[in-house]
């Protein structure tokens, strides 16, 4: 078996997961980014507080930050990971019809916070699409992905399609 695949026991080919016992701590962080697409209907009702849910924006951000937390429980190779911080932020671009979605996970430990970053971004888009589907059910999920990270034995990443720049045109 080729040594790379991590998540696969050498000898039987099964998958199994990564022990990190012998990794020593470093800072991690990582931001990861979303995009939900929205009818001019309901950017208008989000620009105003009149989603007949509730406020959508909170709602979602608050479901970010518990996914974020219960990664490990729901990606079966994840490590249960004790976060430091996750912070989400959501922005309404009315003009567009966008709604972008930004995530920063952080802690200092042995295996990195990708996954949790982009489980908040995933689970904020969902929720927000939960809250506004009663208005339209056109609303849609663009992209989510790792746009950075720092940190761990692969050192720093940075996606330039991430960038809101691409992401918004």
């Amino acid at each position: 078996m080729d040594e790379k695949l991590t998540h696969f026991d050498q000898k039987t080919g099964k998958a199994k997961m990564v022990d990190v016992g012998g990794k020593a701590p470093t800072r991690r962080t990582a931001i990861a980014r979303g995009i939900v697409k929205v009818p001019p209907q309901v950017a208008e009702a989000l620009a105003l507080g009149e989603v007949s849910k509730g406020d959508a924006f909170t709602i979602a951000k608050t479901a970010a930050i518990m996914a974020a937390k219960k990664t490990g429980d729901l990606i079966p190779l994840c490590h249960p990971l004790g976060l430091d911080v996750v912070n989400v932020e959501m922005e309404l671009h009315k003009e567009k019809g966008l709604v972008t979605i930004e995530s920063t996970a952080s802690m200092t430990g042995k295996t990195g916070v990708e996954m949790e970053a982009m489980m908040a971004v995933s689970i904020a888009a969902l929720t927000l699409y939960d809250m506004i589907k009663g208005m339209d059910k056109g609303s849609r999920v663009l992209v989510t992905g790792l746009y950075q990270k720092t940190g761990g034995k692969s050192g720093n990443y940075k996606n330039p399609e991430m960038e809101w720049e691409e992401l918004l045109r």
